[in-house]
């Protein structure tokens, strides 16, 4: 379970000037720690917050803490996401929290609005499919905002974030996966890779960072004992998109990433600065210092 505390919350900046009409911001919530941090750093900065949460995603915590109202919905339920802000006199709206990639094109169960939507798809990947949810709330009226709007202090930071700075071989990683994962970015296949040696070891596809990186480790100790010119050392390289839209699918990373990294025998991870977000904040560097992983965002 996720709990926040009052003295550990997130500086939060203003997201927007708030009409003295209606101070209510809508939030759709996925899965992770990303809604409580939303929830928590918008109710911070004045906000009456009205929960939408994907069944199969949301935590039920978020019951518990403070939302003006919390209504369940299953993630192809569009039209009673539409009703269900117009009732409660939404406006604006943040999307936070994972939704699996799996989910959204294999468990879906569209109402009608969402299966015209689909059908009206040029290419069936997150991007197109969240951006034309986007629009369209926007033409319901519902605006979408950024997602790290209210968490701007948690964006890293650029630099080298943990004691230990990259090794030769680890800043020659970093070089090449950034180059492998812009190139798999403008097709919306993943945010990360696994090298070693210069060499990819796995690509994200639907099943997400950590098992990526599972899968890295795991191909990497299948190796073990037998002959293998590649070191056995894997760097993590996490980006966002070239055209990153800020209002979905914005890159995370949490103790749970590092902690993953450490049983893959991963020890250095590179993220884009500005553009990635540490969800536990200083904890998210502690962990890596703790685990003797490199850090650096640029």
């Amino acid at each position: 379970m996720v709990w926040l505390e009052a003295r550990n919350q997130p500086q939060c900046y203003p997201l927007f000037r708030m009409a003295p009409s209606n101070n209510k911001l809508g939030l759709i919530a996925g899965n992770g720690k990303f809604p409580f941090l939303v929830l928590a750093a918008a109710r911070a900065q004045g906000f009456e917050v009205v929960v939408a949460a994907i069944k199969e995603e949301a935590s039920p915590e978020l019951e518990a803490r403070g939302a003006t109202a919390v209504h369940w919905l299953s993630l192809g339920e569009l039209s009673k996401l539409i009703e269900t802000f117009h009732k409660e006199g939404v406006s604006r709206a943040v999307m936070a929290g994972q939704v699996q990639h799996k989910q959204i094109f294999s468990s879906i169960k569209p109402d009608w609005r969402l299966a015209k939507l689909l059908l009206s798809l040029a290419t069936r990947n997150t991007d197109s499919l969240l951006g034309a949810v986007a629009k369209v709330l926007g033409d319901e009226g519902i605006v979408l905002e950024n997602s790290t709007a209210l968490l701007e202090p948690l964006l890293a930071k650029a630099g080298v974030l943990t004691r230990r700075p990259p090794n030769e071989q680890e800043t020659k990683n970093i070089g090449y996966g950034r180059e492998v994962a812009r190139q798999l970015a403008e097709y919306d296949i993943g945010q990360t890779v696994v090298i070693a040696d210069r060499a990819c070891v796995a690509v994200e596809a639907m099943e997400g960072t950590d098992a990526t990186i599972e899968r890295a480790g795991r191909l990497m100790g299948s190796l073990s004992g037998n002959a293998s010119t590649l070191s056995r050392a894997l760097t993590v390289v996490k980006i966002a998109k070239p055209k990153q839209d800020l209002r979905f699918d914005v890159p995370v990373i949490g103790v749970k990433t590092i902690e993953t990294m450490q049983r893959a025998g991963a020890s250095c991870l590179a993220i884009d600065a500005g553009r990635c977000l540490l969800l536990d904040g200083d904890a998210v560097i502690q962990a890596a210092d703790t685990a003797q992983i490199a850090v650096r965002a640029e």
